[in-house]
């Protein structure tokens, strides 16, 4: 008999003690499901659902999200959070392995599949590439004294920004679906209740570190990140959501950039198509990915 939920596990990488879950299924090819950003590993949870017969699912939450460690200095930039997939990959002897990734787990797995291309056997990133072309050159733009300064000021408030502190589950649930129309009320349940943590007077809030909304003032540069596209070897699927306001590479020209990729829309969709539309979703990544 299947088990009701995942097993949770803890691994360790950079000396913070990082949480995911398993899904059972060990003899069966690995599938990663990687969160994106002020989100968590469980919710995956549907997806994770109809694939654990034929994969074994493993689902991680990033540093400062979910159960995992918040790191003690602020650390949330991109090349700490490939190291951290880097080493779950390592230690649990993944490679190769297959990679479903949403937003800033989208980003986090496609640099590493540029990285380390021989260690990943097909990639689906949902709305995954970052900012828009015109929006990332217009950053570029501003002086790096400008972007550090920005930078400084940003860790400065959110070194003083106490957590929201939501009265009941039922407020927070209010708050999830503010942020995503398409979710149902059973949806926004399961997400908050695996999202929140109880404080001791009795309110809740949310499980992830204030200081991952922070931007870094400086990363890969534009021809960095268009090497490494090209660099992925393996099939990839880029998907996105019609209503969402993430920029489609097929119109915008990033999808040029990589060898093996092809590019889907879902309708009546936003950020988090695989929740929008779960069944249509689950049912294009199946057949990607094959057996």
């Amino acid at each position: 008999m299947e088990p009701a939920g995942p097993t949770s596990h803890i691994y360790f990488s950079q000396r913070l003690r990082l949480h995911y879950v398993d899904w059972g299924n060990p003899d069966a090819p690995p599938l990663l499901l990687v969160h994106g950003g002020r989100d968590h590993c469980r919710n995956w949870d549907w997806v994770a659902g109809a694939m654990r017969r034929d994969w074994h699912v493993i689902a991680p939450d990033l540093r400062g999200h979910g159960d995992s460690q918040w790191s003690p200095d602020g650390n949330y930039s991109i090349a700490a959070y490939i190291y951290d997939l880097a080493q779950l990959i390592h230690q649990q002897e993944l490679a190769p392995v297959t990679i479903v990734a949403h937003s800033l787990g989208g980003n986090i797995a496609l640099r590493f599949a540029g990285i380390y291309s021989e260690a990943v056997r097909k990639l689906v990133a949902i709305e995954g590439l970052g900012p828009a072309p015109d929006v990332a050159a217009k950053r570029a733009e501003r002086p790096i004294d400008d972007r550090m300064r920005t930078w400084v000021e940003e860790q400065r408030s959110l070194a003083g920004r106490m957590p929201r502190r939501y009265t009941s589950v039922d407020e927070a649930i209010r708050r999830m679906q503010e942020e995503n129309k398409h979710l149902s009320t059973d949806q926004a349940r399961h997400l908050t209740r695996h999202g929140v943590n109880q404080n001791e007077d009795g309110t809740y809030s949310w499980k992830f570190d204030n200081y991952v909304r922070s931007q870094p003032p400086y990363d890969m540069t534009r021809a960095d990140l268009e090497y490494l596209w090209g660099r992925i070897t393996c099939p990839t699927l880029l998907v996105y959501g019609d209503e969402s306001w993430a920029s489609n590479p097929s119109r915008d020209g990033r999808a040029q950039h990589f060898r093996n990729a092809r590019v889907v829309s879902f309708e009546r969709a936003g950020h988090w198509v695989h929740h929008d539309r779960l069944e249509a979703f689950v049912a294009e990544v199946s057949h990607f990915l094959g057996p």
